[in-house]
């Protein structure tokens, strides 16, 4: 239902979905006018999800995320301070280049997002349930932007590319968008779905073949590691962390769930390895001067690591 609105990005949706039903957040990284804003309101929209979108601009401030005490006045007129949430509290979130924004207030989205909560003067609230961020970043204009430090992107469990759309599907976009009716979605699931199905989606049974293989796979990612092949040791600066292995096999998981299986098989591991991957590996200098390819040097690994599973 999403791809009738968000028009020849199917992959992307998918990638998308796969990430709400692990509870995982999303780092989107696209040229401007891809159809960013549209996905997220429109998966909202299918999820009867509340959403909410935050422009990240240098100016502002994490109590303009978070929300902050207000004073106001009770029912007989004193004067008391109350909480009035930010835009945080939705079901939903866009955090729209977040890259803009200065490290501090961006520490203030990651803290919810790893938290789950919010504490202002000393008080802790609880933000809704599912709750889903998708931050986006503009890879082409980077003047005036503060970029992630590494240890904050691996907080975001997927982090996905959007393409260029190939010539029948702009064609497609230009003709759905410009006519007099336009793609109405209708709600499909409700909240409590979307928790319940998160809940299902860890149940789903990984062999334990396959989860030696994945540790197989990450420890060789590590150039520190006696399992590291000479390409890792010559040309990685780090691997693929711990929580990287998780995210691997907790994508794998709703990817078979997706696909109508109810368990994981290596075709699910090799579908989710990039999105999952992709920003907690980096080369060094070598490796870049080199002109190697970190998403080819995953791959690899991960098809020699799988080849072994019988």
């Amino acid at each position: 239902m999403v791809a009738r609105v968000v028009v020849g990005q199917e992959p992307v949706i998918e990638q998308v979905f796969t990430a709400l039903l692990c509870a995982g957040h999303v780092l989107i990284e696209s040229a401007p006018g891809l159809g960013k804003t549209l996905l997220v309101k429109t998966l909202g929209t299918v999820c009867s999800m509340d959403f909410s979108r935050i422009q990240f601009t240098p100016d502002l401030m994490p109590a303009d995320i978070t929300g902050t005490l207000v004073l106001t006045h009770d029912e007989v007129g004193n004067s008391v301070t109350r909480f009035q949430p930010g835009p945080v509290f939705a079901q939903m979130v866009l955090a729209d280049e977040i890259n803009r924004a200065t490290p501090k207030t961006q520490s203030a989205l990651l803290e919810a997002m790893q938290e789950r909560t919010v504490t202002v003067a000393g008080k802790r609230y609880e933000l809704p349930a599912p709750f889903f961020v998708l931050a986006t970043q503009n890879p082409i204009e980077m003047e005036g932007t503060y970029i992630l430090p590494e240890a904050q992107i691996d907080r975001f469990f997927f982090k996905v590319e959007i393409p260029f759309p190939a010539q029948d599907v702009l064609e497609s976009i230009i003709d759905t968008t410009t006519g007099v009716v336009a793609e109405v979605v209708e709600p499909v699931l409700h909240p409590s779905d979307v928790v319940a199905l998160q809940e299902i989606t860890r149940g789903v049974p990984v062999s334990a073949a396959l989860r030696s293989a994945v540790s197989r796979f990450v420890r060789a990612t590590q150039p520190v590691t006696a399992e590291a092949p000479d390409v890792v040791r010559r040309y990685v600066k780090f691997g693929v962390s711990p929580r990287g292995a998780q995210t691997l096999v907790l994508a794998a998981k709703a990817h078979a769930l997706i696909s109508g299986r109810f368990a994981v098989d290596a075709d699910d591991l090799r579908a989710v390895a990039l999105p999952a991957l992709s920003h907690r590996f980096q080369l060094n200098f070598d490796g870049w001067s080199e002109g190697l390819s970190a998403p080819a040097i995953v791959m690899e690994l991960l098809e020699e690591t799988l080849s072994e599973v019988r």
